[in-house]
């Protein structure tokens, strides 16, 4: 059998870099939307003045909004242990399905890994909630077909 938990450590890994590049693009954004708030030069038509500064203003606001995300993503990274074998899949587990393979974390999408294809999905999402708590061998029915578990880590 092969061993997941470097394969676990690797999709874990990964989770990290994309929560980390959203954060980092997140700040950037803000940074900018700030800066052109503040660069913004009282003309003599006041009303394109206040409409430059307030549309960068909510420019920052939806950054702001980004980063507050992507920073609720890298708590929920932290409390997975990735060096914990599951019997059950639950957060931190990597679920081998009929359908695909799964590392129950964030959603960070497709990763691949040794030329094997990986979604790294939320536990809220709705693959996870149909594997919530099920086993190896079990199967579950998700979006009207039979799903069987090979194996959970």
């Amino acid at each position: 059998m092969t061993d997941y938990d470097p394969i676990k450590q690797t999709l874990f890994d990964r989770c990290q870099q994309y929560v980390g590049q959203r954060i980092e693009t997140a700040k950037t954004a803000m940074e900018a939307a700030q800066s052109a708030a503040n660069e913004e030069s009282k003309s003599s038509a006041g009303d394109k003045y206040e409409t430059g500064r307030a549309m960068a203003q909510i420019e920052r606001d939806r950054h702001a909004q980004q980063l507050a995300e992507a920073l609720k993503l890298q708590q929920e990274l932290g409390r997975i242990d990735v060096t914990k074998t599951y019997s059950i899949v639950q957060a931190g587990s990597l679920v081998m399905t009929s359908q695909g393979n799964y590392f129950i974390a964030i959603s960070a999408g497709k990763i691949t890994v040794d030329q094997t294809d990986y979604f790294a999905v939320s536990a809220a999402s709705p693959i996870a909630v149909r594997l919530h708590h099920a086993a190896a061998n079990d199967e579950v029915i998700f979006n009207g077909k039979p799903v069987r578990i090979v194996s959970v880590r």
